[in-house]
């Protein structure tokens, strides 16, 4: 197995159909809310995810990890993501949630989503009202990443990390839960064809490329709540 990622752009891959032409509605603007969220974490519905596992790229040791997906409560409910920085080892510059490995003092996948974003945009976690969790997705980076949805009050106040995050941003949870805005994309690499989802966003000040594990968990969080 290759250890060496294929460098290539992804705006540039093109976009194709889904094998599956079923037509998908967009999640219910009163469904987006957060008294309906908290009701569909507490009673979660028979549901199938789309995506749990990447073709892998490399041959690194497998390592847990755990995401955030903040929802603003705004009147219209958002989502924080980040830019990364260009300099980080892994997945630089790209549109992410915020979140990393789990650490053995952690105890879990909560608590490391917590701390992860407190360290990465400086959200505090008692500012934080967990919801529950969706299902492991396994990047081909080998992370198993499980994310952690919660509820943020519109008021609270960021710090992001420079050394990690270049800029925070929102998007309508809206937006994101609309399978329109879902670009499908395949790749050849290596004798296999990988495919992977964009959900390309313009925030006034420039494109945020959506793209790869974070379009990936966003997709089945959309089953999830259409379910």
């Amino acid at each position: 197995m290759s250890t060496i990622l294929p460098r290539f752009d992804p705006r540039e891959v093109p976009v194709i159909e889904p094998q599956d032409p079923r037509a998908l509605i967009p999640v219910g603007r009163e469904q987006l809310k957060p008294a309906a969220l908290r009701r569909r974490f507490a009673q979660p519905p028979d549901w199938v995810p789309e995506l749990r596992r990447e073709q892998r790229f490399t041959d690194r040791q497998p390592a847990a990890a755990a995401v955030l997906m903040p929802v603003v409560m705004r009147e219209e409910p958002t989502l924080i993501l980040t830019q990364r920085t260009d300099h980080l080892s892994t997945h630089s510059g790209q549109v992410a949630l915020p979140g990393g490995r789990v650490d053995p003092e952690d105890g879990g996948a909560v608590v490391a989503a917590l701390r992860e974003a407190e360290e990465e945009i400086g959200l505090d976690r008692s500012h934080v009202e967990v919801l529950g969790m969706l299902p492991e997705y396994i990047t081909g980076t080998a992370f198993h990443v499980t994310p952690v949805v919660g509820l943020v009050q519109p008021n609270v106040h960021l710090v992001p990390n420079p050394h990690e995050v270049a800029a925070v941003f929102e998007v309508p949870l809206s937006f994101l839960m609309n399978p329109a805005h879902h670009r499908l994309h395949a790749l050849s690499f290596e004798g296999q064809v990988r495919h992977w989802y964009s959900m390309p966003y313009d925030d006034g000040i420039e494109e945020r490329y959506i793209w790869g594990a974070t379009a990936g968990m966003l997709r089945n969080l959309y089953h999830f709540l259409s379910a």
